[in-house]
């Protein structure tokens, strides 16, 4: 802290923030959310008997509470004062006990799996605090990543990193927990998950500085305000659209390859290990890749093309009938993914650019949550997806898994995606950014009066 001329005490300037020490908190961030959404329904469903309509059910029920709670956070968030920050206080007092429910989530008591009806109810609450929680740190740390990092190049360079360790993460809370699950059981998983993941949030959320030199000169948003200028705003609702589609698409991945491989391919949890790893390494060498392409591309086409070979490569995945077939198609969709992960953040930072360029506002947090909504609207997608599986193949649970368990679970990981990605992909050409353009970060009212001011100065020369 230090006195100003006036006597009044200001906040010390910004420190610069590592993008490495900001990019590490993705993975801490995505290893429970990612092991949550992914074996959920093998380890309920299939594994302690909870009837598949009741998981659909239990999808379709939690996509509201996200609906809600993702504003909600954000518009929280934006109106914190304190001297640590907006957002640092949140994933401080957030984390352990996102990390708390998460660990409850996979270490149900004996009582709930001896009751199908308890074992729904019980899920269905850890589901709701394990998911809303999630959205509170995510729309925190999220929130940060605009506001540290300025610049198209900074951005870029930091969501590499963030979206590196997001892949790591997801090769060991996706790829590898079928392999360490049969090794050492869902309850001890989830716990030392818990612990690594708690360390790294903790860690990223202590180095990350905001700028507190200006925090009490912010204008706190209206929430309602705030709604309803992203109402009005198209850009707003295409990259949500766009968004949600994608994350319906890679959730329904995650979620129905260990279907694919078991009731398809007919081989073991390892070959889920082997499929999943092989999709998210070669992202990971994808995210180098598309981040030397997207020197000499735009950014959007990046997106786009990204999106359009994830289309391609489900189709050839529904006729695959063996594992050496089918990994080669699963790493056409790891290449795909790079090129989406490395170029969403970043466009969804242009989204919150344009925000404040039309009304001069800072408002990340609620931006960067309305913006997840829609991610998080997947859940109608893939509960729709799931409820299809169960009603017209019979598909009830891992001891009644119906007359064609093959062809649903092809279903599950291969059309309704596909259709996806197709809808995701036709979706993103109605977005542009035109009009930020030359615009230095500055509002459009300030662009305007700075263009009376020069228009007033030549008339009065002129006279």
């Amino acid at each position: 802290m230090s006195e100003n001329t006036e006597g009044k005490t200001s906040l010390a300037p910004k420190k610069k923030t590592s993008p490495f020490r900001y990019g590490i908190g993705m993975f801490g961030t995505s290893i429970p959310i990612n092991m949550v959404k992914s074996f959920a329904a093998i380890y309920y469903v299939d594994m302690l008997g909870l009837p598949l309509k009741k998981y659909s059910l239990i999808l379709f029920i939690y996509t509201f509470v996200d609906a809600i709670d993702n504003p909600v956070y954000g518009f929280l968030s934006d109106r914190t004062r304190t001297k640590w920050g907006r957002r640092r206080p949140w994933l401080l007092i957030g984390t352990p006990l996102l990390i708390l429910m998460f660990i409850l989530f996979y270490n149900p008591p004996q009582i709930v799996e001896s009751s199908t009806g308890i074992l729904f109810i019980y899920m269905l609450l850890m589901y709701i605090l394990t998911g809303t929680l999630d959205s509170l740190i995510n729309a925190n740390y999220g929130a940060l990543f605009p506001d540290l990092f300025k610049s198209d190049e900074e951005r870029a360079k930091t969501n590499a990193v963030r979206q590196a360790c997001q892949l790591l993460a997801m090769v060991i809370s996706i790829a590898l927990t079928p392999m360490i699950t049969q090794a050492i059981g869902y309850r001890l998983t989830s716990l030392i998950y818990g612990v690594v993941a708690l360390a790294v949030i903790m860690y990223c959320a202590i180095g990350c500085h905001e700028d507190l030199s200006t925090i009490e000169e912010v204008k706190k948003p209206n929430l309602i305000k705030s709604i309803v200028d992203l109402v009005k705003n198209g850009k707003f609702w295409i990259f949500g659209f766009v968004g949600a589609f994608y994350s319906a698409a890679v959730a329904l991945v995650s979620q129905a390859v260990s279907f694919y491989v078991k009731y398809v391919l007919k081989l073991k949890g390892n070959t889920t290990t082997i499929m999943l790893a092989t999709v998210f390494a070669v992202a990971l060498v994808g995210i180098l890749a598309w981040t030397f392409i997207s020197k000499k591309m735009q950014v959007m086409k990046v997106w786009r093309l990204g999106m359009l070979i994830m289309t391609v490569g489900f189709i050839p995945m529904f006729f695959a009938k063996s594992f050496a077939t089918a990994v080669p198609f699963a790493a056409v969709l790891g290449f795909g993914m790079a090129a989406c992960l490395i170029t969403m953040d970043v466009i969804g930072a242009k989204i919150i650019d344009d925000d404040y360029y039309r009304h001069g506002i800072k408002r990340e947090g609620i931006m960067t949550s309305l913006i997840g909504v829609f991610n998080r609207l997947n859940g109608l997608y893939t509960s729709l997806a799931f409820y299809i599986a169960s009603d017209k193949f019979g598909f009830i649970n891992g001891d009644n898994p119906g007359p064609n368990p093959g062809l649903a679970s092809k279903i599950l990981l291969c059309v309704f995606p596909a259709l996806a990605m197709c809808a995701a992909y036709i979706i993103s050409h109605f977005l542009n950014f035109k009009e930020l353009e030359n615009t230095n970060g500055k509002t459009k009212a300030e662009i305007e009066a700075e263009q009376a001011d020069i228009d007033e100065k030549t008339e009065n020369l002129s006279i």
